[in-house]
């Protein structure tokens, strides 16, 4: 860990307590903190940290009630808000598919608000293969996708369910769309476009947790 002067005074109980766990802890500069971060005003603590994404196989999934996949998500602020919706939605795992955002991405991280702590979280190259492994466990998959014929509120959202999002501009590969048991789109009352990826997940992942708990 390394922390500044202002910031070792400031969260005297952090370091302390990561003293009693034997990390290792460096003063550093402030000059030095603002070159470890990615933010405009640093809080003056780093740390190396080991990764905390796993094989795919070791997720909870069989038995799972909700899963969320992202399939291609290349921006960390919805991937990391994403992340934080499952966790709060009482989601079993999240997996990154394809071409989708680190989720050690700084950004990612911040959005996630500490849920990327809670969660199992795994990366896989393959989406269409996220999706078959989803299914061998038990989950329906549900795709969301603007354009699909059947509207999420036609949908028994009760069943344990995988949902698949897709990037942000193209949305999910043809091949995910094929292998979902459904794609789904969320109907728009009014007069805007579309939705935000992150707020369309949103939508989808606590319209299965509430539908499940009732």
């Amino acid at each position: 860990m390394f922390v500044t002067e202002k910031a070792r005074n400031g969260h005297a109980e952090l370091v302390a307590h990561a003293a009693e766990l034997n990390v290792r802890i460096s003063l550093i500069t402030e000059r030095a903190a603002a070159g470890l971060s990615e933010t405009v005003t640093p809080q003056g603590i780093a740390a190396v940290c080991a990764l905390l994404d796993q094989p795919l196989d070791t997720l909870p999934l069989a038995g799972a009630g909700l899963v969320a996949v992202l399939a291609g998500v290349s921006d960390p602020g919805n991937a990391g808000t994403v992340i934080r919706v499952a966790d709060a939605a009482g989601a079993s795992a999240v997996v990154l598919a394809g071409d989708s955002v680190d989720p050690h991405n700084g950004k990612c991280v911040r959005a996630s608000a500490g849920s990327l702590f809670h969660l199992p979280i795994a990366r896989i190259p393959d989406p269409a293969a996220a999706v078959r492994l989803c299914r061998d466990a038990g989950l329906r998959v549900l795709a969301a996708h603007g354009y699909a014929d059947t509207a999420l509120d036609a949908v028994d959202l009760a069943p344990p369910t995988a949902w698949v999002f897709g990037n942000e501009a193209h949305g999910l590969p043809a091949e995910v769309l094929a292998d979902a048991d459904a794609a789904v789109r969320i109907p728009l009352y009014g007069n805007a476009e579309s939705l935000n990826l992150a707020t369309a997940a949103a939508v989808c992942l606590y319209g299965t947790a509430m539908a499940a708990r009732r």
